[in-house]
């Protein structure tokens, strides 16, 4: 290796360190070491709240895991061309664009899982400083976290799992300074993604207080949050059996009710655009107003979908009109910054009157896991159509919407849940993984068809350079 190559390799190994280091950094302002860190439970807990707020942040889930890069994968908005996403909107892999959102989604991920591993590794080497009641908690949801950043790097950079399941994939990462680990195939890394939320599920099962109803809890990766993730990674893998068991044992909770159709389409002020109540896990995301106004969704050169686009997301020409997705989400910008009136989806800001550019959301959350997902995999894994039509209705009657009549065919329901799917997580980064894992060519708004191979985002060269295990 060249001195080039050897100075690079100090500065990757330096950065990383310092990444890691900085979630630690609690207070930037004084130099906390790790030792006085994890010398009390308060420590623990900013530890483990250090690895949210990069869950958090604008290079994963509070913009480009959500709104942003994912769901620009996923067509949901109409892009031009001089927009930053228009490579990404055209499945561009291979451009400079993609790489790099690709280069910022790992580095960052990974450096959220050296958070997680932190505090993992902590509660072992420190366990007389935690009650039990403290441990349980802290290390499940760290546990946890590890697993769904996992996940969600699998999603993007691995292959769909039927076809790839033996294909090397992406490193599972169970140390804090793994910096070259060979990287496991899909296979496995569903294996030791499960395998931590089965202790998670174990050590949450005794220490959550959402089991006895504490509902602040939704916005942490909670006992359900646990299930919820379950059933998502065992249907990615294929066991509808276990993905059908996890679905139910949260939907069966009743933790999670279905937002009325009230606060739904309450005053513009007022309304809950967010459907709050049925989030099984969101993320705090301080900035999410700021990044929605500037980027997405409203403003003259935004991302957006024009009404007939929306108009036909939600078929309001054969009954959609009603669904509360569209009645009371599709909104007009009449602010004073925006007067062409412009039609925008307004989930992300849940208080906005429409007559002013300065007013600002009340809950600034991030949606991670829904009940709705839950009612679509029980639909999808039903033993039976009946069955599975019954558990899609149960998510249409409460978006206001008729039900489906009960004797229609497999095929026919498995098109209502891409409907639903379509509907629900619009902006959200879950659409693009459900057409991945169905293998679909043509996506809702794409005028072409697409290979198979652009579902798969490719590994970062810094990864391949420095990483000389993919070989």
């Amino acid at each position: 290796m060249n001195c080039k190559k050897i100075l690079a390799l100090l500065v990757c190994l330096t950065t990383i360190l310092a990444s890691c280091k900085k979630y630690l950094d609690v207070n930037p302002k004084s130099s906390i070491s790790e030792e006085a860190l994890f010398s009390s439970e308060t420590g623990f807990q900013q530890a483990l709240d250090g690895v949210y707020s990069l869950f958090a942040s604008r290079a994963l889930f509070g913009d480009n895991l959500s709104m942003g890069f994912e769901s620009a994968l996923a067509q949901n908005y109409s892009i031009p061309t001089a927009n930053t996403f228009y490579d990404t909107s055209n499945l561009n892999l291979t451009s400079a664009e993609v790489a790099g959102f690709g280069n910022d989604i790992w580095s960052n991920g990974y450096n959220a899982i050296a958070g997680a591993n932190k505090v993992i590794q902590n509660t072992q080497d420190k366990r007389n400083v935690l009650s039990d009641q403290a441990y349980g908690r802290i290390r499940g949801e760290a546990l946890a976290l590890r697993a769904y950043m996992h996940f969600e790097l699998l999603r993007l950079f691995g292959p769909e799992y039927v076809a790839g399941q033996n294909n090397k994939a992406i490193p599972y990462k169970t140390a804090v300074n793994q910096y070259t680990v060979i990287p496991s195939t899909t296979q496995v890394v569903v294996q030791k993604a499960l395998a931590d939320l089965k202790e998670a599920e174990q050590l949450l099962s005794n220490s959550d207080p959402i089991l006895t109803g504490d509902v602040t809890r939704r916005i942490k990766m909670n006992y359900y949050a646990v299930k919820a993730l379950e059933a998502r990674i065992y249907l990615f893998s294929g066991d509808k059996n276990n993905a059908f068991a996890a679905a139910k044992t949260v939907v069966n909770a009743n933790k999670f009710p279905f937002v009325s159709f009230n606060a739904a389409t309450a005053d513009a002020s007022s309304r809950d655009r967010l459907y709050i109540t049925e989030q099984i896990f969101g993320l705090r995301v301080a900035n999410l107003r700021n990044w929605a106004d500037q980027s997405y969704f409203r403003g003259a050169s935004s991302m957006r979908r024009s009404l007939s686009d929306y108009q036909t997301l939600y078929e309001t020409a054969s009954g959609g009109s009603t669904d509360i997705r569209y009645l009371a989400r599709i909104e007009t910008d009449n602010s004073v910054s925006n007067s062409g009136g412009n039609v925008f989806c307004s989930k992300f800001w849940q208080t906005y009157p429409g007559t002013s550019p300065t007013d600002d959301r009340l809950d600034e959350i991030v949606p991670m896991l829904r009940l709705s997902e839950m009612y679509y995999i029980l639909a999808e894994c039903a033993p039976s159509t009946v069955d599975g039509v019954n558990y899609l209705n149960m998510v249409r009657q409460n978006r206001n919407l008729t039900a489906l009549a009960g004797n229609i065919t497999q095929a026919a329901l498995s098109s209502e849940i891409t409907k639903e799917y379509q509907k629900e997580f619009h902006a959200e980064g879950q659409l693009f993984f459900y057409y991945k894992r169905k293998n679909v060519v043509r996506m809702q708004f794409k005028t072409s068809d697409i290979s198979l191979s652009q579902y798969v985002l490719p590994i970062p060269d810094s990864e391949l350079e420095f990483n000389p295990n993919y070989k």
